[in-house]
């Protein structure tokens, strides 16, 4: 069952693994350790918010919801509440 779960605009870094399964040149290996995780914007609605992570559902449907995003606290930059408009045209 829906519930009025508060929509949410986060920023966070998210974990990345750069290289080939086979050998790579130390040199490039060593200069991507030094880059920023990425940082991804995700929006949806924040149905948990535990003491570890958080998670977002991207929608639902009558009786069915769209994929959930689980988010690590460690890894949040910043969460907004984003505010909820309907077009009535």
């Amino acid at each position: 069952m829906q519930k009025n779960y508060p929509i949410v605009e986060v920023l966070w870094r998210d974990a990345v693994e750069i290289g080939d399964s086979a050998w790579n040149d130390i040199d490039e290996m060593l200069e991507e350790a030094s880059q920023p995780c990425p940082l991804v914007r995700s929006v949806g609605y924040l149905v948990y918010d535990g003491e570890a992570h958080i998670s977002l559902i991207g929608g639902f449907h009558d009786e069915q919801a769209g994929r959930v995003e689980m988010i690590p606290k460690g890894c949040i930059e910043a969460l907004r509440g984003l505010e909820r408009q309907l077009d009535k045209s």
